[in-house]
């Protein structure tokens, strides 16, 4: 008993290291944070409110956090929107070479952004969508939706045939008994799906920056580094506190839905 809790506060400590170093630099001055002498994981200074002052005040950080949530909904609304019906089709009516059409899929979302983000600035030019957040709402379902179908495809298939037969039996339509019986089954791979999206949104560098150049429109992955790494002054204490808000919501999430997450991985439908 004594090594398991052992083991638990060890892994604790280790995970939640992170958001400490981020709040405590958050509020440290920034004397404090730059003298060696001095222990950086305590305050030897009285704590300040400097850093955050910098960040909603001299920066559009708010902003950027609200384009960046903007479009992850409607990434997050478009990629299940798409994946859910194909991964559904790969599962169940396409029989033997549904598989290998997923993995074909999948290895798409492989392909890196630093081969593809030249074409795809010329589609969002002939597109008029360049310094808006729409450009990057439409490129970034092109490899969230590849992922999520393959991902999507395991759970559709944990799910028994028979239980779709039966309610096609009892006068569902194919369609029907997807919308009624598959998905609600499947509520821990579409919320890893939601999820995964919603993260690849906030942490996505390369096409928000190539994409989108005015201050006002940035995605907060590219704003918060641009604006706050000013040559080689680097503001560590509102860095610290604009990754602490950001990141902070999201792990609550996952947290809040690990046992769905490890309850769809090993069960799936068939519990």
């Amino acid at each position: 008993m004594l090594g398991h809790w052992s083991v638990i506060v060890a892994f604790s400590v280790v995970l939640a290291f992170p958001f400490y170093w981020m709040l405590i630099t958050t509020f440290k001055q920034t004397s404090d944070l730059y003298d060696i002498t001095n222990n950086p994981f305590i305050f030897n200074a009285r704590p300040t409110l400097e850093h955050l002052r910098l960040l909603f005040g001299e920066t559009l950080y708010l902003r950027w956090v609200g384009n960046t949530a903007l479009a992850g909904a409607l990434v997050v609304f478009i990629t299940l929107l798409l994946a859910l019906p194909a991964a559904y089709a790969l599962a169940r009516l396409t029989g033997n070479w549904g598989q290998r059409l997923g993995i074909a899929i999948f290895l798409t979302y492989l392909v890196p952004p630093t081969l593809l983000f030249i074409p795809l600035s010329r589609v969002i030019s002939l597109l008029g969508l360049q310094d808006t957040i729409w450009s990057v709402v439409v490129v970034y379902p092109s490899f969230t939706i590849p992922f999520s179908t393959w991902l999507l495809m395991g759970f559709f298939k944990s799910i028994p045939k028979e239980l779709e037969d039966a309610a096609m039996v009892d006068g569902l339509t194919r369609f029907g008994a997807f919308v009624k019986l598959v998905i609600p089954i499947s509520v821990s791979g579409i919320l890893t799906v939601v999820i995964f999206a919603f993260t690849l949104v906030t942490q996505e560098f390369v096409y928000a920056l190539t994409f989108i150049a005015p201050e006002a429109h940035q995605m907060v992955g590219v704003g918060v580094p641009t604006f706050l790494v000013r040559g080689d002054v680097y503001y560590w204490g509102s860095l610290m506190a604009a990754c602490l808000i950001t990141s902070l919501p999201i792990a609550l999430v996952y947290n809040l839905f690990l046992d769905r997450f490890i309850a769809g991985f090993t069960v799936g439908a068939v519990k």
